[in-house]
């Protein structure tokens, strides 16, 4: 078990290995890095494995096993994407701006490396390649605290990126596993003031919420998402069943996934039993309001905490509402700042639905599942911020740096 003075001296160790990263080759470390995972591809495999049959033994939903597992073909992927981190230009030593000073100082804003990043986060051990790889680009040293269920998993893929690292000459505490499942190792990582610069949590409300309330070093928030589609009375309705279809079932257990639906009150009769029949011949278990029930008999009562729920599974809140206010108002006050979508073919509705609702992401007539660094051409992605300060939805390479001010005079004095 990691007693808080072995995680303090991982943060030491992660502190210094940090401090060169910036003037050395990133990309020739990543792509040993991704060597050395290729290599490694059959014993991560099976670790991987592993952990996957110790979820099923315990009931775990396959929503959940789904996101902990790496078939051969999405480890294939997640390595493929190591190349196109690689080819992003580099986000450090950026200027982002300058000018000269009245005394005659040169000012520049510079992006330079944030030191030392610690990811919590839960299942999905694609993350641990992903988080590492973004912040080494980044020229910052990762700290990865993993959930128990994928600890097999994460050993055996940091344990090759340190082997690739090596291999790169590059210091390879520059990404470093807490490899421990004491929840006193988070609250660890979380108050290491000086020795942490910034901590990311992925995972769902009750992590991110354990980590907000306990930090006492910098966090951006990411992941939670009760994200909604709105079925305005104008719209497509061959359209919003794509649409509702991909959102929800196409991958039930990730952050951007559809968790309830919203259908205007005028197409209704018509659209709620056609949605109502399609989830349930795709295996989802539909919770609706009254309204629902009238429309498609059968469905299962909706508590008032449905509404407030991220299922991250075949499960789907479903609810009748006047007009576009009550939909925007239902929002306001169970979304979680995430991702939400409309479909309507009013061009005034559109705008509205963008202009009010307070999110990352505001679609029309397009699925939430497109919340993602890689489909925004970020390369891959360190998770989906739900805050505002710093970085707001997918969170790519570019918002992996903060900035520094650099003066040059030949003297001056105030």
């Amino acid at each position: 078990m990691t007693t808080s003075l072995s995680i303090h001296d991982l943060l030491r160790r992660a502190k210094t290995a940090s401090r060169p990263l910036a003037r050395l080759d990133r990309n020739a470390a990543l792509r040993a890095v991704q060597v050395a995972l290729q290599d490694a591809a059959p014993s991560i495999l099976a670790a991987n494995e592993v952990d996957v049959a110790g979820e099923r033994a315990k009931g775990t939903s396959e929503a959940l096993v789904d996101r902990l597992s790496l078939s051969p073909s999405r480890f294939e992927s997640v390595l493929a994407a190591l190349d196109d981190v690689i080819a992003l230009p580099d986000p450090v030593g950026r200027v982002v701006s300058g000018w000269r000073h009245p005394k005659g100082m040169a000012v520049q804003q510079v992006t330079v490396p944030f030191g030392v990043i610690g990811m919590i986060y839960e299942s999905r051990p694609n993350v641990t390649i992903d988080a590492a790889a973004l912040c080494l680009k980044a020229g910052s040293a990762a700290v990865l605290r993993g959930s128990s269920s994928a600890l097999r998993s994460n050993r055996a893929i940091v344990s090759a990126m340190r082997e690739g690292l090596r291999a790169s000459r590059m210091p390879e505490d520059a990404v470093t596993l807490v490899d421990s499942t004491d929840r006193g190792s988070v609250t660890d990582l979380l108050t290491a003031r000086g020795l942490v610069d910034l901590v990311i949590p992925r995972g769902g409300a009750n992590l991110i919420a354990h980590v907000v309330e306990n930090a006492r070093v910098p966090v951006i928030e990411t992941g939670v998402g009760n994200c909604h589609l709105y079925v305005h009375s104008a719209a497509n309705l061959d359209m919003a069943l794509n649409l509702l279809i991909n959102g929800k079932t196409q991958r039930p257990g990730v952050c951007n996934a559809l968790e309830t639906l919203l259908i205007d009150r005028e197409v209704a009769p018509l659209f709620a039993p056609a949605a109502v029949k399609a989830l349930r011949s795709a295996g989802v278990e539909v919770r609706g309001d009254g309204d629902t029930a009238m429309y498609a008999p059968g469905v299962v009562p909706a508590s008032p905490a449905d509404w407030d729920t991220e299922f991250l599974d075949l499960v789907i809140a479903v609810r009748i509402v006047d007009d576009l206010d009550a939909a925007l108002a239902h929002i306001e006050r169970h979304g979680t700042g995430h991702s939400e979508a409309i479909v309507t073919q009013s061009l005034t509705a559109a705008r509205r639905f963008q202009d009010e609702v307070d999110a990352a992401c505001v679609y029309v007539n397009a699925s939430t599942r497109f919340t993602d660094g890689f489909e925004f051409g970020f390369g891959a992605e360190i998770g989906i911020s739900t805050q505002k300060l710093h970085a707001r939805g997918p969170m790519g390479l570019a918002q992996m740096v903060t900035h520094q001010y650099r003066v040059v005079g030949d003297g001056q004095v105030r």
